[in-house]
């Protein structure tokens, strides 16, 4: 692309994937946010839970001052408590709901406009209809919640299969879905990440072009597939990673994808959100490096979309 993707896209990061230390809302986040909110690179940056309230205001602060804009990224939250917002038992569903009710409040306490949340697992044939109604249940539930506090609320698609095995899902099935509700809710939207692509054995051309009318928000890092390599399934290794799925010529081609389907476009009055989920995957692999690894393939790939 001849022109910078700042004229068309905000470029934020998953702070918690990152800095993985910070995943279950305790340790070095404000150091860590700071780092982020420092790169101009960078105009926002997805935050998960921080438990800390007093954490919490450190933070905004940071964001504050740095001129960064903010999400919050509600799916650490419920997978780490084993929550899961389509399940037919109705206790649980509730509590999975009442969990995405406290990130809708620490997204607008931090000044986010959106929460990202993701499925339960898929039941099977027998049961895949009744959980789509459950989870209908919950985002509309959230919906309302999030309405209140100026919070909207965005569906990240996962894979089917191989690790987190959501009932969303695949990509036709989440469009579907978000159109059962946006005719309640029009600001509900799902999110696509590149990373899920290889795991749902789908191509950026299928996905993205299913996918156009209902996207908010776009991930993109990568995966592995094969299960007797290191990194096998939703681990988010960095780009180049020996048998990943992704480098730059994959990148390049869901860039032009992008386009294609008009999520990045010259005529959009806003910059929709692109984010690096990358995760250093042992003690080798400093987060700075992954970091940087992402915004160097990210701008080889610009340059060749």
């Amino acid at each position: 692309m001849d022109k910078h993707w700042n004229n068309y896209c905000t470029m934020s990061i998953v702070h918690f994937m990152a800095f993985p230390e910070t995943i279950r809302g305790e340790g070095p986040i404000v150091e860590t946010v700071t780092k982020i909110a420092e790169d101009p690179f960078f105009g926002a940056i997805e935050i998960g839970w921080i438990k800390d309230p007093a954490v919490r205001a450190q933070v905004k602060k940071v964001v504050e001052t740095a001129h960064i804009q903010v999400g919050h990224g509600g799916q650490s939250a419920l997978l780490l408590q084993k929550l899961n917002l389509n399940s037919l038992d109705e206790g649980e569903r509730q509590r999975a709901v009442e969990q995405v009710y406290r990130s809708i409040d620490e997204a607008a306490e931090m000044g986010a406009r959106r929460v990202a949340v993701l499925s339960g697992v898929d039941p099977g044939d027998a049961d895949r209809l009744k959980a789509l109604d459950a989870l209908a249940k919950s985002i509309l539930q959230a919906c309302a919640y999030g309405r209140q506090k100026g919070v909207a609320i965005t569906l990240e698609t996962f894979d089917r299969e191989i690790d987190k095995k959501c009932l969303i899902g695949p990509s036709d099935l989440a469009a579907q879905f978000s159109e059962r509700i946006r005719r309640d809710y029009p600001d509900f939207g799902l999110m696509y990440d590149l990373s899920h692509q290889p795991l749902l054995h789908e191509t950026s051309e299928f996905a993205l072009t299913q996918l156009a009318p209902h996207l908010v928000h776009i991930h993109v890092g990568n995966s592995v597939l094969d299960p007797a390599t290191p990194g096998y399934g939703d681990l988010h290794p960095r780009f180049g990673w020996p048998g990943g799925c992704n480098d730059v010529p994959e990148l390049t081609e869901f860039i032009r994808t992008l386009f294609k389907v008009g999520y990045l476009s010259d005529s959009r009055s806003d910059r929709p959100w692109i984010g690096f989920e990358v995760k250093p995957q042992s003690a080798d692999e400093p987060s700075a490096l992954v970091i940087a690894n992402a915004k160097r393939v990210w701008q080889e790939a610009w340059s060749r979309a």
